[in-house]
C-alpha cells in the first residue's frame, strides 16, 4: 500500500512505502510544531516506543522555540531583540555560529540581521506593511553580521535597533536537533520532517527515502498536490526555498517574503524555487534561502564552487514558462511524480 504525508511547507512531500509485514519495522508519528506539522518515521528494534519518542520530541521543539522563535515573546530570541540582559543558551549560539558561515559562504545573501526589513516589508509577526525609501536606506544601516557577535555569553550589538531573525535556518536546524537526540538513542534508519525541510538517516528498508517537490505555481498552495519531481535521499538533508507561497501584491507589484539584505528589496529574479541537498538541515535551508536571494544564474555559478551541495532549481524563462536545472551528480536521483 502506498500514502502520502502532506507538509504545510514551501516546497515538499513524503512519498513513503509501506507494508505490514515489510523488515524492519518502522513506526511513525507527526503532529504540529512552529507553527507547521511535522512528521517522523524511525526503524524499531523493538525497545522503542512511538508515543514516548513523540512527546520527546515535542517538549525538544517546545524549548527550541523558547530559544530561537520570533514568534514567543519570550523567547531568547524576543529578549535579545529587545535588548533585555539574557544568557544565550546551545540553541542560540549553535544557530548564530551556523549563520555566520553561511553568510560567509554566501557573500552576505543570507543574513540573520536582515529582520527590520523583513517586518517593514509587511513579512513579519503582525504582517504590516511600514516601508518607504527614506526607511529601507536607515534600516540597511543596521544590517550585517558583522554588527552582531556573541563576546563572552552575550550578545553585543553595534546598534541596539539591530534585529535577529533566524526564520531562514531554524527550522532546518530544529530537524537537526530531532536527529541528533534520535542518534543518541541508537536509531540507524529514519526520516525527520518539520515544516518541510527533511533529513534522512539510512534507507527504509532497503529503499531509498522519496521526497516529493512541489511545482512553484502562485496557486499550488496545498502541498503535495502539484509535483515538479521526486528526489531520492540517503543519510543527506533537503530543504527547499520559493517565492510562491508567501508574498503579496499591491498595485500590481509582487513582492516576496525573501529579502535581499543587501539591497533591502525583496528579490526579484527568475528563481522560483531552490532545493538544496547538504549533510545538516540547517545549512541546506540556509543556503536555500540564499539561493533566492542570488537567482538562477549566480545561484549556479556558487554551486559550481561548492560541489558539496546538491541542488534542485525551477526558474521561468522569459515567456514565463516552467524549466528546471539540477546538479549533475543528483540526476540519478530524480524522477517525474506519479500520477496524483
Amino acid at each position: 500500500m502506498k500514502y502520502r504525508l502532506l507538509t504545510l511547507a514551501v516546497g515538499t512531500m513524503i512519498l513513503i512505502d509501506s507494508c505490514k509485514d515489510s523488515k524492519p519495522n518502522y513506526n511513525n508519528f507527526a503532529g504540529y510544531a512552529q507553527g507547521t506539522t511535522y512528521s517522523v518515521i524511525f526503524e524499531n528494534n523493538g525497545k522503542l516506543k512511538a508515543p514516548d519518542l513523540k512527546s520527546e520530541a515535542e517538549k525538544i521543539l517546545h524549548n527550541f522555540d523558547m530559544s530561537l522563535s520570533l514568534y514567543v515573546d519570550s523567547s531568547i530570541l524576543s529578549k535579545v531583540n529587545r535588548n533585555e540582559e539574557v544568557i544565550p543558551d546551545t540553541y542560540f549560539t549553535e544557530a548564530f555560529r551556523r549563520s555566520v558561515e553561511i553568510t560567509k559562504l554566501t557573500d552576505g545573501a543570507f543574513d540573520i540581521t536582515v529582520g527590520p526589513l523583513v517586518k517593514a516589508w509587511g513579512f513579519g509577526p503582525d504582517e504590516h506593511k511600514n516601508m518607504s525609501e527614506t526607511k529601507r536606506d536607515s534600516l540597511l544601516k543596521l544590517i550585517g553580521m558583522d554588527k552582531v557577535k556573541i563576546i563572552s555569553g552575550k550578545v553585543v550589538k553595534a546598534d541596539p535597533r539591530i534585529n535577529l531573525d533566524f526564520n531562514a535556518i531554524a527550522q532546518g536546524y530544529s530537524v537537526d536537533v530531532i536527529c541528533k537526540y534520535f542518534d543518541k538513542l541508537g536509531i540507524k534508519s529514519y526520516l525527520v520532517e518539520i515544516g518541510g525541510e527533511v533529513r534522512v538517516k539510512g534507507d527504509k528498508g532497503g529503499v531509498l527515502w522519496r521526497i516529493g517537490i512541489d511545482k512553484p505555481s502562485d496557486n499550488n498552495m496545498l502541498p503535495g498536490s502539484d509535483l515538479q519531481a521526486v528526489i531520492s535521499l540517503k543519510d543527506r538533508s533537503l530543504a527547499t526555498s520559493g517565492n510562491y507561497r508567501k508574498f503579496y501584491i499591491e498595485n500590481g507589484i509582487k513582492y516576496s517574503h525573501t529579502i535581499d539584505p543587501r539591497t533591502g528589496y525583496p528579490a526579484n529574479n527568475q528563481l522560483l524555487s531552490a532545493t538544496i541537498i547538504a549533510d545538516e538541515c540547517a545549512t541546506a535551508d540556509g543556503i536555500a534561502t540564499a539561493c533566492m536571494v542570488m537567482g538562477k544564474d549566480k545561484t549556479i555559478e556558487f554551486l559550481g564552487f561548492h560541489p558539496e551541495f546538491e541542488a534542485f532549481l525551477v526558474y521561468s524563462d522569459d515567456k514565463g514558462n516552467f524549466k528546471t536545472w539540477m546538479s549533475e551528480n543528483l540526476e540519478q536521483f530524480i524522477s517525474e511524480p506519479e500520477n496524483q
